[in-house]
């Protein structure tokens, strides 16, 4: 707020010139020769009406001197900051939400910045297929479908703002050397902070990830890790939020070294072909046939040897349903498979995948991603341990993901359900062990390539609105 009051004064002190000591003291010397016939008096009477104005003046200048400082960074809702990973769009800058009065850093909840007003809109684009889907833009029953839904696509919008606004802080500060356990903190307190988390009713999405070179989905640091971002790394951030259950779904990938440049590149157009394909009525396949023609036909050399990118084909795109991540359709990154359609009103994660390795995936290191099953069986439960932390997932997380980080917080994972203190869960592997075996509990352990490959990843949320396909998740920066 420091900032927008320095702003006001700077406004005002154009309309008012400021005079400096010598043009006061031209002033004096003009009265001078203009009085030299009036009395003793008066004469006298000019000069004391001359020194406080004098004074009057250096207090404005000391003013004008004050504000000039106030418009170093970010002032007057103008962004300025880059971020330090390469691939962003010109157009990315980490303070992109000064703009809307926003703080920097950060620290207005979305919601209230945006009191009264509408939440910003995401991307429009026609659905593909025009010789079916042309008259939809148009059609009255359809837009008044549309303007039915203007409460949800509200709550969708709002979960998509702030996914901006903390990714945009987030690109402030990685870069090389910090610890991925402290960038996951920043980032998901920020991410709290924003959307005012309240439990199930809004907050985090998932746990973010943050997957490491040839590991390239559902990795997080666990409790004790201390892996340090490394300079020719290349990490895919990947995290969430929600609103009444409703989540955005969105990743980039960070690289700071040149080299990686075709891969990532290779993979973001693969992202936009899969995003371009998708509509009502179009087969799922039809878009993974999309993004494989464009992704594999890059390559990259690292170290003097030429890798072709190619799709990692046993990982796929999802339908996102109300508190369900995966809602069961697959959207693939590859030709062939299911012939099933997209339909209208469903909302997707169009995400793809590139390799420079075999482009095939499997699960390997230690696991830190874990979810309730969404049609999770009831099953009698002997371990007293097993009861408790079912319980608390129950009332924390709900069918959200969830991971060891937030287990071990003060607040159990969420200080609006359980308190800021004395929900700190301990000893609690063997209970959550026995509740991925009778099958309540789904571990979702890192997916890795080949090891020394390098993955990348892009992700957006879209909407598949009667009328339109709107973008959510699209931003300033990818």
């Amino acid at each position: 707020m420091t900032e927008t009051n320095s702003i006001v004064e700077n406004d005002d002190s154009k309309d008012v010139p400021v005079a400096t000591e010598e043009s006061s003291s031209d002033v004096i010397d003009q009265k001078d020769a203009n009085d030299e016939d009036n009395d003793e008096k008066e004469g006298v009477e000019g000069a004391e009406t001359a020194v406080p104005k004098k004074k009057k003046k250096k207090k404005k200048k000391k003013k004008k001197k004050s504000s000039a400082a106030g418009n170093v960074v970010g002032s007057g809702g103008v962004p300025c900051k880059k971020p330090h990973s390469r691939l962003l769009k010109d157009t990315a800058f980490t303070d992109y939400y000064v703009k809307y009065g926003q703080t920097e850093p950060p620290t207005i909840p979305v919601d209230t910045l945006f009191a009264g007003k509408e939440y910003p809109i995401g991307e429009i684009v026609s659905h593909p297929l025009p010789e079916i889907n042309s008259y939809r833009e148009t059609d009255a029953e359809k837009r008044a479908n549309d303007r039915m839904q203007d409460d949800l696509y509200n709550r969708i919008r709002h979960a998509a703002e702030v996914h901006r606004q903390v990714r945009s802080y987030a690109q402030s500060f990685i870069k090389p050397g910090i610890k991925l356990a402290d960038m996951c903190r920043m980032l998901e307190n920020k991410n709290r902070e924003l959307i005012r988390e309240d439990g199930l009713n809004r907050g985090i999405g998932f746990p973010t990830g943050c997957s490491i070179n040839h590991v390239a989905a559902h990795y997080t640091p666990n409790p004790g890790d201390d892996t340090v971002l490394q300079y020719d790394d290349v990490m895919k951030v990947d995290f969430g939020s929600q609103i009444d259950g409703r989540i955005i779904d969105s990743a980039w990938t960070v690289a700071f070294n040149p080299r990686y440049d075709p891969l990532l590149e290779g993979v973001k157009e693969a992202t936009n072909a899969g995003i371009a394909a998708s509509g009502i009525d179009v087969r799922l396949c039809d878009v993974g046939e999309a993004v494989q023609e464009v992704m594999e036909s890059y390559e990259v050399e690292i170290e003097g040897t030429v890798y072709p990118v190619k799709c990692i084909r046993n990982l796929n795109g999802h339908s996102i349903g109300p508190y369900q991540i995966h809602a069961g359709k697959s959207v693939p990154i590859v030709k062939g498979g299911d012939t099933t359609k997209m339909e209208e009103d469903e909302m997707y994660a169009i995400e793809t995948f590139g390799s420079t390795g075999r482009g095939y995936i499997v699960e390997d290191l230690e696991c830190s991603h874990y979810m309730k099953n969404f049609h999770a069986p009831h099953v009698p439960l002997r371990l007293p341990r097993s009861k408790k932390l079912l319980s608390h997932i129950n009332k924390t997380f709900g069918t959200l993901a969830f991971c060891r980080r937030w287990l071990e917080r003060d607040d159990g994972g969420s200080t609006a359900v359980n308190g800021s203190t004395g929900n700190k869960q301990e000893k609690y592997m063997g209970a959550l062990k026995n509740l991925c075996d009778v099958g309540i509990i789904q571990p979702y352990p890192p997916l890795c390539d080949v090891k020394g490959c390098y993955t990348a990843q892009y992700e957006h949320t879209i909407m598949l609105r009667p009328t339109c396909k709107e973008i959510v998740s699209r931003g300033d920066d990818y």
